[in-house]
């Protein structure tokens, strides 16, 4: 038997994103300046127009100064985590 997982939630890591972002008052260019990444790639991520990299997700948890699982686990929402116990 195949098991084939949910398809992840993009649009909730990109929102999760959105929302830090927001939290603290920060322009796509200061998130770069406290990020290293370009602007154009955060502006990009931000709208859903790529996904990004491990090691770009891995800077972004830096600079918000979050640990980097505040986003990988909004990939879950709407569907069960994978090793969560079922109801």
């Amino acid at each position: 038997m195949t098991i084939i997982p949910p398809d992840p939630n993009l649009t909730a890591l990109r929102l999760e994103l959105a929302r830090l972002r927001g939290e603290r008052g920060w322009t796509f260019d200061e998130l770069a300046e406290h990020s290293g990444l370009a602007r154009r790639t955060l502006i990009d991520l931000e709208h859903g127009r790529t996904t990004g990299s491990l090691t770009t997700w891995h800077a972004l948890a830096h600079a918000f100064d979050v640990p980097i699982e505040r986003f990988l686990t909004s990939l879950c929402e709407g569907h069960p985590t994978p090793g969560a116990p079922q109801p």
